[in-house]
């Protein structure tokens, strides 16, 4: 497809970089950004060379949420119309969240909406210290429903009741002490501060991080009974005789690395 919206890049390391693109409106989403970001996930979650995702934007903010013309366009459509279209941004949300290889994200500016789920649909985030985050919606006679499973699974219930009620504006520090980052880096720095954490991604097995990432989706805020019991001990005996768990355990005990580095 022709990309209008977002750049995607792959260096050789196989780091694949996916950036928003529309730096003119502060990396607003709209449908047609939304069904672009789809299709690069589900073209980069089959490519093989890929072992590493870091999703940015270009442009002096991450992303302001949705589009004011699109929003505005959508509160004219019926409600079939409106549900068909928020199909659109929870499919986004559920692939980038589920998305089979490691996930940075790197902010800078502001966050809003929509944009603090793409954060917290990623496995390792990073924020600017310029950086601010708002859940913005019942500003403006809206919920931020179709992100708040996976806002609320960073945050907390309990946070989560503040800032999706007071619509307040939050800054980076805040958002690594509620959980919503990792970590807040000195401004212009994200892409040399984000550099050790990929390092430390590709040193790994691409199975076995695969795996572990089906694993948290698997086991979190479950009961610790039978069922989750049998899933981990299954997990574990499948990748130690899978080709990886075999190669890894076998360059660890003859002291020499494995086969993917």
């Amino acid at each position: 497809m022709t990309l209008q919206y977002t750049e995607v890049t792959i260096d050789p390391r196989g780091v694949a970089s996916l950036v928003l693109n529309r730096p003119e409106v502060h990396n607003a989403f709209d449908d047609l950004m939304i069904a672009e970001l789809i299709a690069q996930l589900d073209s980069l979650a089959a490519d093989n060379r890929v072992k590493v995702l870091v999703l940015k934007s270009n442009g002096k903010n991450f992303s302001a949420g949705a589009d004011l013309n699109w929003m505005r366009s959508m509160a004219k459509k019926d409600y079939q119309q409106n549900l068909d279209d928020a199909a659109g941004l929870a499919s986004l949300m559920h692939k980038l969240d589920t998305f089979p290889k490691p996930t940075l994200v790197l902010v800078q500016g502001a966050a809003f909406g929509g944009a603090v789920g793409l954060v917290a649909c990623c496995d390792i985030a990073l924020a600017e210290e310029n950086a601010s985050f708002c859940l913005s919606e019942v500003k403006i006679g809206l919920i931020p429903a179709v992100i708040s499973p996976y806002v609320m699974r960073a945050l907390g219930e309990r946070q989560s009741r503040r800032y999706f009620l007071t619509a307040e504006r939050f800054n980076a520090t805040t958002a690594a002490t509620l959980g919503l980052v990792h970590q807040v880096v000195s401004n212009d720095t994200l892409e040399n501060q984000a550099e050790p954490l990929v390092q430390a991604l590709l040193q790994n097995s691409p199975a076995a991080v695969s795996a572990a990432k089906n694993l948290l989706q698997q086991i979190y805020n479950k009961n610790i009974n039978n069922e989750v019991i049998a899933h981990t001990t299954q997990a574990i005996a499948e990748i130690r005789v899978s080709a990886e768990g075999q190669e890894g355990l076998s360059a660890f005990l003859e002291k020499r690395k494995p086969n993917w580095l």
